[in-house]
């Protein structure tokens, strides 16, 4: 995969974009900022641009605006990128996170469709779409978070061959993105939402959903997180393999954020009553542990080990 683009170095205007970016990735997504601030500058910066716009829409969708006006505030971000690829965007542009992501497409080869996928994901969310299996969930879970994963790796770059490079990419970003839907049953019920699918739920009775925090009665409800963990876990272990093709602090930032969530995981099965009381999270020391053992090269090596055994 090419490498980045140094020949364009940041302007004042840039820099104050890239700073702004920055800031909202500091505030908004925790356990994003613990992976990118292992990333040397300019990586950093773009990872941080593209969260920016990524939140923008997401928050779109989960905002309270009435359907029509968020499926026309999304055609509206849709429009913004459109600048974007087509070199519209100005370093005086008033909007800071069009001018980062502009820069940062200009500096690594950032395949921009992953966010057009990125908003067709969060139109399926204001339609209300439902999954009834699995397959039809992964559709939802590539668009919303395995382009995600392929968008970073176009920061990241490979070393040596980096075949399937973008494969496991985007297999690793359902693996967060199914422990993000674990952990956030509660939370989405009360939003009338549940993205597990629905052959799943049946199979376990809880196709009633989760009212009040509640499994249905007679449900097996550890047996159906159980079952979705085992999912999420075959997903972590194909997309691990992508962590030998990074460099070392690339590397670094997938372990460390791909290493929270598997600790998440790890929480959600040995408790999963608990995803029902509230949002399971880690503590900041247990996060910055995960981190450094990310920015050492444990886990990579460790990877790399079990890969070469396969």
């Amino acid at each position: 995969m090419e490498g980045p683009n140094h020949a364009s170095a940041p302007s004042a205007p840039v820099l104050a974009a890239y700073s702004y970016c920055e800031a909202v990735t500091g505030t908004q997504a925790r356990n994003f900022a613990y992976g990118i601030r292992l990333l040397p500058t300019d990586k950093r910066q773009a990872m941080s641009a593209l969260y920016a716009f990524s939140r923008r829409v997401d928050d779109i969708g989960d905002g309270t605006l009435a359907p029509e006006a968020k499926l026309a505030r999304l055609e509206d971000t849709r429009a913004v990128l459109g600048r974007i690829r087509a070199g519209e965007v100005e370093e005086d542009d008033t909007d800071p996170v069009a001018v980062a992501l502009a820069h940062a497409a200009r500096r690594f080869p950032i395949p921009l469709g992953g966010l057009d996928e990125l908003i067709d994901g969060v139109l399926m969310d204001v339609r209300g779409e439902e999954y009834e299996t699995w397959d039809d969930l992964e559709v939802y879970c590539r668009c919303v978070a395995g382009a995600i994963g392929r968008l970073s790796l176009g920061v990241f770059g490979t070393v040596g061959p980096g075949e399937h490079a973008e494969e496991y990419a985007d297999t690793l970003g359902l693996a967060l993105q199914l422990t993000n839907i674990l952990r956030d049953v509660r939370e989405d019920a009360g939003n009338g939402r549940t993205y597990l699918p629905a052959e799943d739920l049946a199979k376990f009775g809880c196709a009633e959903g989760f009212k009040d925090g509640r499994a249905p009665a007679g449900s097996d409800f550890p047996g159906l997180v159980h079952h979705e963990v085992r999912r999420a876990r075959a997903l972590f272990t194909e997309g691990y393999r992508l962590l030998p093709m990074l460099d070392r602090r690339s590397g670094a930032c997938v372990a460390a954020m791909a290493g929270i969530y598997r600790r998440l995981l790890d929480r959600i099965e040995r408790e999963p009553a608990a995803v029902l009381r509230g949002r399971v999270s880690l503590p900041p020391h247990e996060k910055a542990y995960v981190a450094v053992r990310g920015l050492s090269g444990l886990d990579a090596r460790a990877i790399s080990r079990r890969t070469a055994r396969r």
